[in-house]
């Protein structure tokens, strides 16, 4: 592993959105605080501690974050690890700096009685109270756990495979939610590495063997659709090779029972325009150079992913007849897709840098406004479900793997507004999700204008209409037998309490489909 020193020089340089006069003055004197405070504090490794802080403001800067948050990167541990308080910090730096301190010290400074588990499971609450609060508290701890894993190897063998799954399991879910999947993916690969060691050295042994000969053949294919392009008078903005992750390329080789030669998109092509209407332009070119796969065409930017993103899909017979896939995207599109909710500080700065003007169109009261909208319905979902979140740690981490760390779906309202839900949802999780008195008053629902039951199956894309009577009325019992959210389950359970109905025990879902799995395999022998 890399231990390379750094100066606060370098953060600044690495800056995504380049910093003012006055946020470069608060980063140096932020440093220097920060130096003062761990002066003959070492890390494992030998290195001074101060680097772990550099590293982070480092990580904050390249994805875009403002010059407070990485001040804070940098000031990360001072409460914590030295005689500095964090009073000291407000008086020094403010309230807001202060504060998320403050909510990154808590998410790792946990004093609990009880097992290692009850520990985690309480720093899991922590952190999504702090999310719904101020999602930079949570970028911070990202940037900070990052350098951690990327400096693992002198940390003691048997702490690494706990942190690593720890990092898997929790933080790069969390760093995918959040769409920055600069972080999700290296967290990823760093975790495999540890995890599994034996596979991820074979599979970073096919990877390597294959992406040097694959790029070659992908160069030949730019150098082409790049030729179209600029005969149809398409300006792209880029165009080049995007290699796969060797986590993620793990994933997929398990699918294809390890066989590299059936994955076509070790290497794919990455075309940036610079507009929308360019994006769909572009593809209609692609398709006119080369022949599209059926059925593999995906529409992110009229459907996007729940996290956020946003581009065009397609996968297309190359040169030679060779499968690639192709994305294509605007900036700002481009933007979210690395650096996911993060980007919002790029909105909100108010300089007018010619780096923010390459991205972005439209007044910048507009930008910021679309920007506060969406992270502001992203956040509401958060705090709905952490209010709702039953109290039980084993209640805690159901609710925490469907609500928030299952695959999402997307549905409409009639009126065109955007439901973010876990997969196999249904009518009544849709109608909790809006409000919980459109849940209580449900009577009945619609799917793309058709009446369905209300254990419907939700399908993406769908648009779904609540049919509800006008006197508030108590939710049928019936419904916990389908519901799959926990945070509808938790309303519909407490209101059937405060009405004095009974509540039968539910059946645990996922024994339930195991024995019908072992049923289903009986009968067909």
């Amino acid at each position: 592993m890399s231990h390379t020193l750094i100066t606060i020089n370098d953060v600044i340089k690495s800056a995504k959105v380049p910093l003012d006069a006055g946020g470069r003055k608060l980063l140096h004197e932020a440093f220097a605080f920060a130096d003062a405070a761990h002066e003959g504090q070492k890390r494992r490794s030998g290195e001074p501690y101060v680097q772990h802080c550099l590293h982070t403001a480092k990580i904050l800067a390249e994805i875009g974050m403002d010059a407070k948050t990485i001040a804070a990167g940098l000031l990360h541990d001072a409460p914590e690890d030295t005689d500095v308080t964090l009073e000291e910090v407000e008086q020094t730096f403010g309230k807001e700096i202060a504060w998320m301190v403050d909510g990154v010290t808590k998410l790792g400074h946990i004093r609990l009685r009880g097992s290692r588990e009850e520990m985690f499971i309480e720093n899991l609450r922590k952190m999504f109270l702090a999310m719904a609060q101020d999602i930079r508290v949570v970028i911070v701890k990202l940037a900070d756990r990052l350098h951690n894993m990327r400096t693992l190897d002198a940390v003691p063998s048997e702490k690494q495979e706990r942190i690593a799954k720890e990092t898997m399991e929790v933080y790069a879910q969390i760093a995918n939610r959040l769409g920055i999947s600069e972080i999700k993916t290296e967290l990823e690969d760093l975790a495999f590495m540890y995890l599994q060691p034996e596979e991820y050295a074979l599979v970073r042994a096919m990877y390597t063997k294959e992406k040097e000969e694959y790029e070659k053949y992908i160069d030949r294919a730019i150098a082409n659709i790049a030729k179209s392009l600029k005969k149809e008078g398409i300006k792209f903005r880029e165009i080049k090779g995007r290699a796969k992750s060797i986590y993620s390329l793990y994933v997929k080789l398990q699918r294809y029972d390890m066989d590299i030669s059936r994955i076509y998109d070790i290497v794919a092509i990455r075309i940036i325009v610079p507009s929308i209407a360019d994006c769909y332009e572009a593809l209609g070119i692609v398709h006119k150079r080369y022949r599209p796969m059926v059925g593999r065409i995906k529409d992110y930017i009229s459907l996007p992913k729940p996290n956020g993103y946003q581009s065009i899909h397609t996968t297309i017979f190359g040169p030679e007849g060779r499968i690639i896939e192709v994305q294509i995207r605007t900036p700002q599109m481009h933007s979210e897709a690395e650096f996911g909710i993060a980007a919002h500080w790029i909105y909100k700065e108010k300089s007018r840098s010619s780096w923010r003007n390459y991205f972005f169109r439209g007044t910048h009261k507009e930008r910021e406004r679309i920007e506060e909208q969406r992270q502001t319905r992203w956040v509401q979902q958060l705090r709905e479900w952490q209010k709702d979140i039953a109290s039980d740690n084993e209640e805690f981490m159901k609710g925490l793997k469907i609500d928030f760390f299952k695959n999402h779906i997307f549905a409409f309202t009639p009126k065109g507004d955007i439901i973010d839900l876990p997969e196999e949802s249904t009518p009544i999780d849709f109608a909790y999700a809006i409000h919980s008195e459109v849940g209580d008053r449900a009577t009945g629902a619609k799917v793309d204008g058709k009446m369905v039951s209300l254990d419907h199956t939700i399908r993406n894309g769908q648009v779904v209409e609540i049919l509800t009577t006008k006197e508030h009325k108590v939710p049928n019992a019936k419904w916990l037998e389908f519901v799959r959210t926990s945070s509808a389950r938790s309303h519909i359970r407490r209101e059937l309490k405060r009405a004095g109905e009974k509540i039968a025990p539910l059946p645990d879902i996922t024994k339930q489909k195991a024995r019908e799995r072992r049923s289903a395999r009986k009968d067909r022998k």
